[in-house]
């Protein structure tokens, strides 16, 4: 339990920078919702990354293979992430309660994925 405690630590921090990201986009930038969500992720992902090899999973292995494995896993999450938030803009959900909605799915899929694949 201890290590998805982590992960979800992890998560809040790359979330925090997912949405930061997302909501400038969106908000400042004018662009598409699933197209910021997905550019968020992906920036993201790469906080996760780091944070999850050293902190979460106290992986020591070669990082290339690891990191390679990981936006492998990322890209799932991403585009997860980015169906569900087109999906809520087409039934006239809010893009921020489509984006918490698709967090949580992706969370659970990539933490299962990078448990026994990326960080094996």
């Amino acid at each position: 339990m201890t290590r998805l405690l982590r992960y979800g630590a992890i998560g809040v921090l790359a979330t925090a920078v997912h949405y930061a990201l997302l909501g400038a986009a969106v908000e400042l930038g004018h662009w598409r919702p699933a197209l910021a969500a997905g550019v968020g992720a992906a920036v993201g992902a790469q906080v996760a990354f780091v944070g999850n090899r050293w902190f979460t999973f106290a992986h020591r292995g070669p990082w290339p293979s690891s990191w390679w494995r990981f936006q492998g896993t990322a890209l799932i999450g991403v585009g997860a992430s980015s169906a569900l938030v087109a999906l809520g803009g087409l039934i006239d959900v809010h893009y921020l309660v489509a984006q918490v909605v698709a967090t949580a799915l992706a969370m659970g899929l990539t933490f299962a994925i990078n448990r026994r694949w990326a960080f094996a």
